[in-house]
């Protein structure tokens, strides 16, 4: 028996999800189905009584009245399964999302580190939407193609056993060539899935690197790369496009050759007087919507190939492992927790391995009271951001302790944990909105006061009041551009803003001039009083406002001692 591969298994998983939707498009389509059959006979009763039996027009008025409701109610029936199929797909696009999101909260930063940023928002835009032909289409159309054809070969078998035999017998050839020519398909979807991964993240590398590539000088390089990925794209995609061509015309000429047979079988027997009209009409007009369901199967079976292709990228992210530390949300208090007392912070023999192996911590060990500056300093990959990832629950540790005011960072705490904590990185992100908004992070409504008193507290109230619009200018990504120093103090302002009793700072003046490194090490001096704060730091400026220094190297620490 051969194992579903995993992709197939992920799409497998989902099926549960549209059940509802998809049982409403069969029901639709299985009304549509049964009068698709009461219309041939509708219609192949007008033309006998009316060419045949020569009745009169009045005595086919009831017919005719028939006719049009049958068509009317195909129409409606197959809108209905269309509309279900689509809610249904679309249910699953929603939840897939949804899925993911909450994936990439338990992976945490640590665990996306090594992914490019434009893999990520392709799976939640690209591959994530290249899961609905499947459900909107391939699934309905499976379910059409079982149903129709047994429903027409129950209706035509008493009336014509030789064209139920044809029908029988031909049926199977449309699927098993959509099967033939998928398996060679099904390659070229993952590739052609590979190639737009590459192409959305080569794509949004450049754009948040325009400023150095201009800079550099790699603007055509930078291009030809893009333009490249593009390229392959658009020959994957030809590739594709050319298989579901060719399925597509070895679908249709099966179909109309089996029809035509039927059709001159139906002839000969008509001229010699072996059928009655009634009879050989009725069937070939069946005879198209025999296969119109395997043809459109055929068709979408395409979707399948898509999908499986989108489907391969979801299960990479779903087999990701979970690193970060997540809520419990029976535990999670609601709004931010501001103004309490500095908590005290404790590394208890932490060893930290990640997933390829790379040993990041190797038995630390250090405190932080409460109300303390810490200083954590040593060479790169010394394991200084690591301590900052932990403390912050976005990794858990392989083994030993991570306290905060004697409680353990897990599930029970961490929610608790993380509104009680500010973070200002080396780059800290401007987000697409207001000045404001960027300020106070999360919160629908910002406080005007406390807004201007933390990018006071900051040294940016000057650079703010100056912008066109105050805290209403748009900035971050499609709006006005900031300095470095700037955007650093933006950072410090959101941890003002916050209030949080314990601040992380990742080394906030590494990349700043003088003038800049001047402002922020001003600010970071009012930030820290009355608060815990653990600060990874380069410069003797920033060792020199702490209380203590903590020496890493090589995952372990190697001295404790007072500040200079």
């Amino acid at each position: 028996m051969t194992t579903p591969s995993p992709d197939a298994r992920y799409l497998a998983a989902w099926k549960p999800t549209a059940r509802r939707g998809l049982r409403q498009a069969v029901v639709a389509g299985g009304v549509a189905g049964a009068l698709v059959i009461a219309q041939a006979w509708l219609l192949a009763s007008i033309l006998a009584g009316g060419l045949v039996d020569k009745r009169p027009l009045d005595s086919l008025l009831g017919l005719f009245v028939g006719l049009a409701a049958v068509i009317v109610g195909r129409a409606v029936a197959g809108r209905a399964a269309e509309r279900a199929a689509f809610e249904a797909a679309m249910t699953v696009v929603r939840a897939v999302r949804r899925a993911l999101l909450d994936k990439l909260d338990r992976v945490g930063p640590v665990g996306l580190a090594a992914r490019a940023t434009g893999d990520v928002v392709a799976a939640l835009s690209d591959a994530s939407r290249g899961l609905e032909p499947f459900f909107a289409r391939y699934l309905p159309a499976v379910a059409q193609a079982a149903l129709l054809p047994v429903g027409i070969l129950v209706v035509v078998a008493p009336l014509d056993w030789i064209s139920a035999t044809i029908l029988l017998v031909t049926a199977p050839l449309i699927p098993v060539f959509m099967v033939l020519i998928g398996r060679g398909a099904e390659a070229r979807n993952h590739r052609q899935w590979q190639h737009l991964q590459r192409m959305s993240g080569q794509f949004l590398d450049a754009v948040q690197g325009l400023l150095p590539i201009k800079l550099l000088g790699a603007g055509p390089r930078m291009v030809a790369a893009v333009g490249e990925a593009a390229e392959l794209y658009r020959r994957d995609t030809m590739r594709v496009l050319r298989l579901a061509f060719l399925s597509a015309f070895a679908l249709e000429f099966f179909a109309t050759v089996a029809i035509a047979l039927v059709a001159v079988l139906i002839g000969f027997r008509l001229m010699w007087g072996q059928m009655d009209y009634f009879s050989g009409l009725f069937i070939l007009l069946l005879a198209p919507e025999f296969y119109l369901p395997l043809r459109a199967m055929g068709v979408a079976y395409h979707a399948r190939m898509e999908a499986l292709g989108a489907a391969q990228r979801l299960a990479e992210f779903e087999a990701l492992p979970d690193l970060a530390v997540t809520a419990d949300p029976l535990t999670a208090p609601a709004g931010l927790r501001t103004g309490e007392p500095p908590p005290t912070v404790s590394f208890r023999d932490v060893v930290l391995v990640h997933a390829d192996g790379r040993q990041a911590l190797a038995g630390t060990s250090f405190a932080v009271a409460a109300g303390e500056t810490v200083a954590l300093v040593g060479p790169s990959g010394a394991g200084k951001s690591s301590v900052l990832a932990l403390a912050m629950g976005f990794v858990r540790p392989t083994a030993g302790t991570v306290l905060v005011d004697g409680a353990p960072v897990d599930e029970r705490t961490v929610a608790a944990l993380r509104r009680r904590i500010a973070y200002v990185p080396q780059r800290p992100t401007l987000f697409a909105g207001t000045v404001a908004q960027n300020i106070a992070l999360g919160v629908e409504t910002p406080d005007r006061d406390r807004l201007a008193w933390a990018a006071a507290q900051a040294a940016i109230a000057d650079r703010i009041a100056a912008l066109p619009q105050g805290y209403d200018t748009r900035i971050g990504d499609g709006g006005l551009r900031l300095s470095g120093g700037e955007t650093q103090r933006i950072g410090l302002a959101r941890a003002f803003y916050r209030d949080a009793a314990l601040v992380l700072l990742d080394e906030p003046t590494a990349h700043l001039d003088g003038d800049n490194e001047a402002l922020v090490q001003q600010a970071i001096g009012r930030l820290r009083v009355g608060r815990t704060v653990l600060v990874v730091a380069h410069r003797l400026a920033t060792v020199a406002q702490a209380d203590r220094v903590v020496v890493l190297d090589k995952g372990r620490v190697r001295e404790e001692r007072p500040a200079p």
